[in-house]
């Protein structure tokens, strides 16, 4: 870790450096690559990063301390892969995060990382244990009288497996008497056929907030592809993990990379605060908190071990409420509420807090220290937004404007390393007043292409753009010249000099960023325009298969409706019977006005075709695992019109999430 003789050590040298004269990196200038095409940090990121250095105290050790604390084991070779050898998981990988930072790096989010590398089997306290560092979020696992009640199993199968089996080793092997589920996103129910073993879901009380199921189909089905894509950028998923690409997350190291996803559908619902449940001989009392961090999700307090889950509700870290990897607007209002009840429920009988994601905290007054500033940082953010809102201030000068008061910038957990005040402040203003500032100019401007041309017209052409951008990056102005630049790269999307220079500026934007996911924005952009855009596997989908097959078919219809083609059907009709042979029910679908209907019905008499199909061979047939047209036969039987069905399977998208991000 950085210690302050050392920070002030470097800032001397560079101090000297600046006096001697000594020249600056510039644009025109052939700069040091790594085999990946990365730059070296330049100066002007050099003294941006020790600039930080220097106003944090990045030497204190008390959430290192409070990091280890508990450890019980740690594998010897962390690193977890599928049955057919694909890596889903690598911490070994993060061991570069060691020592002092490197200029690539801003230091606050060096420690951040560091805390995150640590990893093991915990106990929180006797009875509570958690398993960190096998994925992006924690497992919990809770001592009930029979076995474990098991706490957000992780994102695939294959993490959570991996996870429970190292602590069987050191906790001896106990079955799973229920399961809880804290909110909706994926990386707290993936794993969940991972963790079950030999028990039956329907035996055990699977426990989950009200709107669970609805909400974890809708992010990640209705609006997967996008999201996937989206979260390749946000999570540095196509990096390679060095000083100079992706370190870590904020939140945790990142999301496992392959392996199989699941979901059980709950048979105990939390729907208000102040619900007790006692299961396997241990109380739990819940807090309902719908439209914080997910759109569903739930808090518990455990009275026998005076112990509070603030799920992800609280985090050690400032959290998103727009999420780049995009999201629902989540409501900062809202969200410091539901942490102010959290702290009038639970926070004067609480001996320690353990959440979903990073370590524990001890102590009454440090938990409620901790809760109080999570709670004051999302309502300042609103409150402040919308002052200057109501002052006519537009969302990118809102963003410009807030800092935090003192209090609550000097405090780590709230320090912009997942989330920042940035887009933060942008996500109020949207959750307010939408995507449109009330400048004419911006209610229906050009497409980015048609805008790009123009603009690098107007500016004298493409040399005269790359001059200016040569001129803004040599001055340290690289979101000056990264602006200059996509303008240019739209415009004329081979032109390799823009597209160099635009990935040397999203490289020192990267290396300067605190935030995580603005690191990984950044240095993808980078990566693609070196690179071009990676191509996403096969088995992505196909490791969704499970997700598919517990989604309720009305959901998973809704989901379809997505994908079909609005230009392809228009003019078009379609009425086909579907009837799921092996549950017994049917369906009937209607394509008219390009929109696709669903309904649960008898089969309509005036369809064009009816299918009997399995559901399994459905799902399947739509993740591009089999194509219904080619499985005449045994596979499955037809009445009325194959034309019919042909045609209007034809109206629908192939799933494709390698669309181009920063290229036309």
């Amino acid at each position: 870790m950085f210690d302050k003789k050392r920070v002030t050590a470097v800032l001397v040298a560079l101090t000297s450096l600046v006096f001697l004269g000594c020249e600056q990196q510039n644009a025109s200038q052939p700069q040091s690559t790594d085999s990946h095409g990365f730059t070296a940090a330049t100066d002007y990121t050099i003294r941006a990063n020790a600039k930080v250095a220097k106003e944090l105290p990045l030497s204190d050790q008390q959430d290192f301390e409070q990091a280890r604390r508990g450890l019980i084991a740690q594998a010897d070779s962390l690193v977890v892969t599928t049955e057919d050898g694909r890596t889903v998981w690598d911490q070994t990988a993060y061991e570069f995060v060691n020592g002092e930072v490197p200029p690539t790096v801003n230091p606050s989010l060096w420690r951040q990382e560091q805390l995150n590398n640590i990893h093991g089997l915990f106990q929180v306290v006797p009875g509570i244990y958690q398993l960190r560092g096998f994925d992006l979020a924690n497992m919990t696992l809770i001592a009930g009288d029979s076995g474990w009640i098991v706490v957000d199993p992780l994102t695939t199968e294959d993490t959570a497996r991996y996870a429970m089996a190292f602590a069987a080793q050191h906790l001896g092997d106990k079955p799973v008497s229920a399961i809880v589920f804290t909110h909706s996103h994926i990386d707290h129910f993936g794993g969940v056929a991972g963790v079950l073993g030999d028990a039956s879901a329907a035996d055990i009380p699977i426990i989950a907030p009200i709107g669970f199921m609805e909400e974890a189909v809708s992010e990640n089905i209705l609006a997967g592809l996008a999201m996937e894509r989206r979260a390749q950028f946000m999570y540095g998923r196509n990096l390679p993990v060095s000083e100079r690409g992706h370190i870590g997350t904020g939140l945790g190291k990142e999301p496992a990379k392959a392996g199989k996803i699941s979901i059980l559908q709950p048979n105990v619902i939390v729907d208000r605060t102040g619900q007790t449940l006692t299961i396997d001989g241990v109380d739990l009392e819940f807090q309902n908190a719908p439209g914080s961090e997910a759109p569903a999700e739930l808090t518990f307090y455990l009275p026998q071990f005076k112990a509070f889950c603030g799920g992800e509700v609280v985090s050690r870290n400032m959290h998103n409420l727009y999420t780049l990897r995009g999201a629902k607007v989540r409501d900062a209002l809202a969200w410091s509420q539901y942490i102010d009840e959290a702290l009038t429920l639970f926070g004067d009988r609480s001996d320690v807090y353990f959440g979903t994601h990073q370590w524990p905290i001890w102590g009454q007054e440090n938990i409620q220290t901790f809760i109080k500033r999570q709670r004051d940082t999302y309502k300042f953010i609103h409150d402040q937004t919308l002052r200057l809102a109501n002052r006519g201030a537009t969302p990118r000068e809102i963003s410009e404007q807030l800092n935090l008061p003192s209090t609550l910038q000097g405090s780590f957990a709230n320090r912009g390393y997942y989330g920042t005040l940035s887009h933060n402040a942008k996500a109020v203003y949207q959750m307010y007043f939408g995507w449109y500032d009330a400048n004419p100019a911006n209610l229906n401007p050009l497409p980015p292409v048609q805008q790009a041309e123009r603009y690098v017209t107007a500016m004298g052409g493409a040399a005269k753009v790359l001059e200016l951008a040569v001129s803004a990056f040599d001055k340290g102005d690289y979101r000056w010249a990264a602006e200059l630049l996509n303008h240019l790269v739209f415009a004329e999307p081979d032109n390799p000099e823009a597209r160099g220079l635009l990935a040397n500026s999203y490289d020192q934007l990267g290396y300067q960023s605190e935030s995580a996911p603005w690191r990984d924005v950044y240095l993808s952009a980078a990566y693609e325009l070196r690179h071009g855009v990676a191509k996403t596997e096969k088995h992505v989908l196909q490791d969704a298969e499970g997700l598919f097959k517990a989604v309720p078919s009305e959901l998973f219809f809704a989901a379809m409706a997505t994908s079909l083609n609005g230009d392809r059907a228009d003019g078009e009709y379609y009425l086909i019977n579907i009837h799921m042979t092996d549950t017994g029910k049917n369906y009937v679908l209607e394509v008219d006005n390009s929109v696709l209907h669903h309904r649960q019905s008898e089969p309509d008499p005036e369809a064009q075709a009816s299918i009997h199909i399995s559901r399994d061979l459905f799902v399947k047939a739509i993740l591009g695992g089999a194509q219904i047209t080619e499985l005449m036969g045994d596979e499955l039987s037809l009445e009325g019109s194959r034309l019919s069905l042909i045609g209007f399977f034809r109206l629908f998208d192939k799933p494709a999430s390698d669309f181009n991000i920063v290229t036309p």
